[in-house]
């Protein structure tokens, strides 16, 4: 088990920065996605777009309070959730630090108090790691067709889930 120790908490605003360094980085450094901050208004206000109604933003931070993981939970109505922003720092993924499944499980105990029924996701089909950790997690693979009307689907998606929360 790694030495440092990583905590996950609730976005706050004094971690815009880091946090849209992070996720831009990622997309553009690894998944050669040409995006800027400036074409995510969901980054540039995080508490206006996530932290409102039944969604929510968490952070995974080092000691020294570098942001290295993220993962946001979109309230779209209907007691239905879209999760987005899910990245981890190349250097802190996998089992030893467990970042990504410690994001997931805050967002979940969060979605199970909020009463949600269920939550979506769409992702991009060379994302093959990413959704196979969806998929150990509770997560199945759906149709396009089957995602509810007011779900955002993002020019790069092609490859949905859903995790049902209950039995509704």
């Amino acid at each position: 088990m790694p030495e440092e120790s990583i905590s996950i908490q609730p976005f706050t605003p004094d971690m815009a920065d880091r946090v849209g360094r992070l996720v831009v980085a990622i997309q553009r450094d690894e998944f050669k996605v040409p995006i800027g901050l400036d074409d995510q208004p969901d980054l540039i206000d995080i508490p206006g777009h996530y932290q409102k109604a039944a969604g929510g933003f968490w952070i995974a931070v080092t000691d020294d309070g570098r942001v290295v993981g993220s993962i946001g939970l979109l309230d779209i109505g209907g007691n239905l959730s879209a999760l987005r922003k899910m990245f981890v720092a190349a250097d802190y993924r996998g089992s030893e630090w467990g970042i990504a499944k410690s994001l997931l499980d805050a967002l979940l105990a969060h979605a199970r108090t909020q009463s949600l029924s269920a939550i979506y996701l769409g992702s991009t089909a060379v994302m093959a790691r990413a959704h196979r950790f969806y998929e150990k997690n509770g997560f199945h693979k759906i149709d396009r067709a089957d995602l509810p009307e007011q779900f955002p689907v993002m020019d790069v998606d092609s490859h949905f889930c859903r995790l049902k929360l209950n039995d509704s």
